[in-house]
């Protein structure tokens, strides 16, 4: 049975310098630091960086959830983001927006206020 989310991994073509962008972006340090994987504990899931990938931003779109969407986007651009999928109302007060990370990796946030995380097993 698929219980939920669990982990994304994003390859990078350089692990350190996309360690120190995701530290920042997520303000947390790795729980794991190995050159073969870093990953970091989000929100009760994992974010992976695999070295030596090719980023891309093709297919599925991760979302991250988050309050205040705007100002994280701002924050995120100022780390080096962009746009790739301009902020959108998807209905019933949901807002997307789709940004890539410095190194081509597609990063979904979410701000969904009917999603309430302490219902969520």
């Amino acid at each position: 049975m698929i219980k939920g989310l669990r982990t994304v991994t994003y390859p990078v073509p350089d692990l350190e310098q996309a360690k120190a962008w995701y530290s920042q972006a997520f303000n947390t340090e790795p729980y794991f630091d190995q050159p073969f994987y870093v990953g970091f504990t989000i929100g009760g899931f994992e974010l992976g960086l695999l070295p030596d990938g090719q980023p891309g931003a093709q297919g599925s779109v991760t979302y991250w959830g988050v309050d205040g969407i705007e100002q994280e986007v701002e924050r995120l651009i100022a780390l080096g983001a962009t746009v790739h999928h301009p902020l959108t109302d998807v209905g019933g007060g949901i807002r997307t927006v789709e940004l890539l990370d410095p190194f081509g990796n597609q990063i979904g946030l979410i701000d969904n206020p009917h999603f309430d995380t302490a219902k969520v097993a």
